[in-house]
């Protein structure tokens, strides 16, 4: 049975930040599964998330900065700090929050890199190749194929989930992209963050087959920070928030988080 915990042990909220391509509603498992641990939870939709079906110029140019500038205004708003666990893009708008000095923790699955990190592998290159050869966008809505999606995303999905998985999934925006694999041409550098702010206790947790954000790259990010921790579970790729077994990696994290509480009271 999960540790509900009493009101004499209250934990810090728990916001969950969603990655490209897709809505809050990805992190619904592990919404149900925090709670009934005692945890209040918090799924805030990236701006024009929303919508399934939204391909606005608006979305197109939409930068990490105008994401992270939402997310913290959310935070501000939360009776006191939380943690955050961000998968992909939202691995990296976590890391700028914390940053920021918005977070007492931070779990990143499988996190976009931030600049400084040279993330473009050759599985990345594939990955994100009818993104990048559309000419225009990085100003531009854009959706992965079938195809792609199931290379980048779902490759460690049964053929019914990860059919069920892309059907959620939403148009990203083309400057976002921009931002995180070409931020040495960004001058705004919208994916920068200065890892001597970064202060907290942080989880990077990685799937070893994960095509789009490699293993070896998260380890990278995880190595930025002091206060890190890197685990990489076998077995797994990107989509591990929904993967078979996606509940070992649950208990892991919040036996990480438990153990976090227990040093700082």
């Amino acid at each position: 049975m999960p540790t509900v915990h009493s009101a004499a042990e209250p934990r810090p909220p728990i916001v969950f930040i969603h990655g490209m391509w897709c809505g809050p509603e990805v992190f619904e498992p592990y919404r149900k599964f925090f709670t009934e641990r005692g945890y209040h939870c918090h799924l805030p939709a990236l701006r024009l998330h929303v919508i399934k079906n939204n391909e606005s110029t608006e979305l197109g140019r939409l930068s990490l900065l105008d994401y992270a500038a939402d997310l913290e205004a959310f935070i501000r708003t939360l009776p006191q700090q939380p943690i955050l666990i961000g998968h992909s893009m939202g691995g990296l708008l976590a890391q700028i929050l914390c940053a920021r000095q918005l977070a007492v923790s931070a779990v990143l699955l499988c996190p976009a890199s931030p600049a400084g990190v040279h993330g473009l592998t050759a599985s990345v290159v594939r990955s994100f190749f009818g993104v990048m050869t559309r000419w225009g966008f990085w100003k531009k809505p854009n959706k992965l194929s079938p195809a792609a999606a199931r290379y980048a995303l779902f490759n460690r999905l049964p053929d019914d989930a990860a059919q069920d998985a892309y059907q959620q999934m939403r148009y990203e925006s083309g400057r976002a992209a921009f931002e995180i694999g070409f931020w040495l041409l960004d001058r705004n550098k919208a994916s920068q963050v200065d890892n001597r702010k970064v202060r907290q206790p942080m989880l990077v947790i990685s799937g070893a087959d994960d095509h789009i954000t490699p293993a070896a790259i998260n380890k990278k990010v995880a190595n930025r920070y002091d206060q890190a921790e890197y685990r990489c579970y076998p077995n797994h790729a990107h989509w591990l928030i929904a993967e078979p077994d996606w509940q070992t990696i649950a208990a892991d994290i919040a036996d990480w988080l438990e153990q976090k509480h227990r040093q700082n009271t």
